[in-house]
């Protein structure tokens, strides 16, 4: 509720930051969706570390992607790589369709590829996947400004690009006047909350 009281225009949820980010607990996102107004976006990680899952662990992702659009979320975020470092283009396209009618973005796993403008084109063809969190491969967002610009540049209209890194609102100002950005990512955006916020 703070986030929104604060002109937050989307929320993020997710668990565990020191992890970069975990799926949060389900009473917790119910609850959340029957109260917000604003649009809620849900991270679907079953655990940190790395991006390279295995079948059981699939398994959750999958089973978390319907229990989400049961009870009305309107989008979730997630991330999938192989072990050659490059966006496991067959379950992420699996995982986006399988979550329709939520609109999915594709996380900071982005910017865990080998090769970051190939692996953005891979999810420029993908249906359903039609945003992308990024810092640019650097530690933030202003550190990876050029990433983060040439990416909006190259794939404007075919996917969102989301600035995000220690995005944090005495730094806001600064980032928009590098990047004009049409969206920013950052947990202290509208100021020192608890949950990630847009």
């Amino acid at each position: 509720m703070l986030a929104e009281n604060n002109h937050a225009q989307r929320i993020e949820f997710c668990h565990r930051l020191d992890l970069g980010g975990v799926t949060p607990d389900h009473d917790l996102i119910r609850s959340a969706v029957n109260t917000i107004k604003i649009p809620v976006k849900i991270m679907i990680r079953p655990r940190g570390v790395d991006f390279i899952y295995s079948d059981s662990e699939v398994d959750k992702i999958k089973s978390d992607i319907r229990y989400y659009k049961s009870i009305g979320v309107e989008e979730i975020v997630l991330g999938v790589l192989n072990k050659k470092g490059e966006v496991d283009y067959k379950l992420t396209q699996m995982l986006a369709k399988l979550a329709i009618p939520m609109n999915v973005t594709f996380h900071k796993a982005i910017d865990a590829v080998n090769n970051f403008m190939s692996s953005l084109k891979t999810l420029s063809t993908m249906e359903n996947t039609d945003s992308v969190l990024t810092s640019g491969t650097k530690e933030n967002a202003l550190a990876g400004k050029e990433y983060i610009k040439l990416a909006s540049e190259e794939f404007s209209g075919a996917l969102n690009i989301i600035a995000a890194g220690s995005i944090t609102n005495t730094n806001l100002k600064e980032i928009h006047s590098e990047l004009n950005m049409k969206e920013y990512h950052g947990k202290k955006i509208v100021g020192d909350l608890n949950y990630e916020e847009h």
